[in-house]
């Protein structure tokens, strides 16, 4: 039976656990460019014993960031800074994985621990875009509505980046399309209202999506994984529910796609989500089972032996651990200790280390 420390294989990359970080917004880029935080945060992490380390999400163009403190990859002066995050977790055998994101009408909001609202120009803003002229909720703008030709330009973007994030050294990369940023817009109805071929009908509203993985695993090594973050329902009447989730994994893995992280909602404020331990978990047990793709398990998974069932039960091929491996970056190490496996420690940690532990290579 499979368990949490078991290996995946992925193409040709190899993860040594099940266990992952999701990526998580640090807010603290400049222009776009990773700084000494984003090192040491994702190095401290890629220490913990984690096997896949995805980067926060990372805007393919400038107005594509949820805020002026977000990552990029738009220009290649970009790519060093992540390339030297990249590396170091290499060292530690965990694998880096990159979000590549556009927020849409989400975008131009001040840093996450802020009032949130969108930004006015003379405060660093700048004007967003969507689908459909269709605000996010009180003290958001309404949004631009993207002509075909800027949607052309969007698809391009997610595919430059990803060039750029090879250059850096990832060995994985996931296309956000969750959380209520611009690919989720126009999969949901709620907040597209589109006549033309990109709204309307199931095929339309998913024609984005499709088109940016296309591009994306054009670009992206055929020997190396492409994930996708989906939002399984809106949690809302009328939104985008997990019936079409599934019927667009089943797409996305002809497409290419090696597997689906799967979260929930982010697309309105006003969503009445029921909040629990494992919550989510159900979506990616059915996406696994009816689409028959690989999937990720996030959303307050916290104690070794739950993220141990989830695989062993085969709700998922992988768990992704958020706030859980904020408060301890190395929770895997002390996962592997509860479930009585073993895992590698830093060689510099050994003397703290189970006695018989061995040592990742220095």
């Amino acid at each position: 039976m499979t368990h949490l420390f078991e290996p995946l294989k992925l193409r040709d990359v190899v993860l040594h656990n099940r266990i992952g970080i999701p990526p998580m917004c640090q807010y603290s880029a400049r222009d776009g460019m990773a700084s000494d935080w984003h090192f040491v945060h994702y190095g401290s992490r890629a220490v913990g014993g984690a096997a896949l380390m995805i980067v926060e999400a990372t805007g393919v163009v400038p107005e594509g960031r949820i805020s002026p403190g977000d990552l990029g990859l738009w220009r290649d002066e970009q790519i060093e800074p992540l390339a030297r995050i990249v590396r170091f977790a290499q060292e530690q055998g965990c694998v880096a994985a990159i979000q590549l994101a556009h927020a849409g009408r989400k975008a131009s909001v001040r840093l996450g621990w802020q009032p949130q609202g969108t930004l006015s120009e003379n405060d660093g803003g700048w004007t967003v875009v969507a689908p459909s002229p269709l605000s996010f909720g009180e003290g958001y703008a309404v949004p631009r509505a993207l002509d075909e030709s800027a949607i052309r330009k969007v698809v391009s973007g997610f595919a430059d980046a990803a060039g750029r994030a090879r250059a850096a050294g990832f060995q994985v990369a996931e296309v956000h399309a969750a959380h209520g940023y611009l690919l989720h817009q126009f999969l949901s109805p709620l907040s597209n209202q589109r006549t033309d071929a990109y709204g309307g009908s199931f095929e339309n509203r998913t024609r984005l999506v499709r088109e940016v993985v296309t591009a994306v695993r054009a670009e992206w090594p055929e020997n190396l994984p492409l994930l996708v973050r989906l939002s399984a329902t809106d949690w809302i009447e009328g939104g985008w529910n997990a019936d079409e989730t599934v019927e667009l994994c089943r797409t996305l893995k002809g497409l290419g796609v090696d597997l689906i992280d799967v979260s929930t909602a982010g697309l309105l404020p006003t969503a009445k989500i029921p909040v629990g331990t494992g919550f989510q978990t159900e979506f990616a047990a059915r996406i696994r089972r009816e689409a028959g793709i690989p999937t990720a398990a996030v959303g307050l998974i916290t104690s070794a032996e739950q993220a141990d069932h989830i695989i062993r039960s085969g709700q998922a091929d992988l768990v992704l651990l958020g706030r859980e491996i904020l408060r301890n970056p190395y929770w895997p190490l002390a996962a592997a200790q509860t479930l009585g496996q073993s895992t590698p420690w830093p060689p510099q940690y050994l003397r703290a280390a189970p006695a018989g532990t061995a040592g990742r290579p220095a």
